[in-house]
């Protein structure tokens, strides 16, 4: 706890990424990093308010209070940002789209909060790429079965070698967008603390509204748009229409 103590106790912000606790694990050794610290403060937070709110909707008797309403104008815009984006189509991923958005918006802006924003760690914008890469394939083969790997060799065959570029590109344009931006914000206000210490009074607020807030933001709905569009692609529009006729039979009889 000794390193944790000196990292938070010093005055000058470090936009590295720290080793905090070393242990082996199999014979290698391992590290708790301010990465890690991060995500967990993060995923306590949302825990932690998702336990709330669960309590309160229980002990509203009827008249929603302030935290229900924060609740439920959250869960209203995330549905009508995947519906708008998706349509029909989006319902069953509107979960996943929902807890990434918030989970990558916090990540993102937790530089207020005096942690290191896990999104300027390639190792957690990665994974968050290869999740949705993984959902676009298992969608793409779910849907259009054999289809999904023929459509690789079309309109021509000669441009098999760029479609499937195309696809394995997804994971890495979304993960290196997203940690990019991040981290040169992240870059900058280390910087600007670090060399202008003596006058960073007051002034670097307006870069943190920029840097964490507004860029932070943006990345969030870049990276979620994506998402959308991507899973949305793949998912043929009759398949929709076939659902549509299916539960219109179930509600008849």
């Amino acid at each position: 706890m000794g390193k944790l103590t000196e990292i938070f106790a010093n005055k000058e912000p470090d936009f590295m990424i720290r080793g905090i606790l070393k242990f082996e694990l199999f014979g290698q050794e391992l590290y708790l990093t301010t990465t890690h610290i991060s995500i967990l403060v993060i995923c306590v937070i949302l825990i932690l308010f998702a336990l709330i709110v669960r309590l309160k909707l229980k002990d509203t008797e009827g008249k929603p209070g302030a935290l229900q309403n924060v609740a439920e104008l959250i869960v209203e815009m995330l549905d009508g940002m995947v519906e708008g984006s998706m349509g029909t189509k989006g319902k069953g991923f509107r979960n996943y789209l929902g807890i990434l958005f918030v989970f990558m918006l916090l990540s993102n802006i937790s530089g207020l909060l005096g942690l290191r924003p896990p999104t300027a760690d390639y190792g957690v914008t990665l994974a968050l790429g290869l999740i949705t890469f993984f959902l676009v394939q298992i969608n793409n083969v779910r849907y259009n079965k054999f289809g999904a790997f023929t459509d690789l060799f079309k309109p021509v065959p000669f441009l098999f070698p760029i479609n499937f570029v195309g696809e394995i590109a997804v994971p890495i344009s979304l993960s290196l967008r997203l940690f990019g931006n991040i981290l040169a914000g992240t870059v900058i206000m280390g910087l600007i603390y670090g060399l202008l210490s003596k006058v960073a009074f007051f002034w670097p607020g307006v870069l943190h509204v920029y840097f964490d807030l507004f860029s932070g933001a943006i990345q969030t709905y870049v990276f979620c748009m994506l998402t959308m569009v991507f899973i949305g692609n793949k998912i043929p529009d009759n398949i929709v229409k076939k659902d549509k006729k299916t539960k219109k039979q179930k509600s008849k009889n």
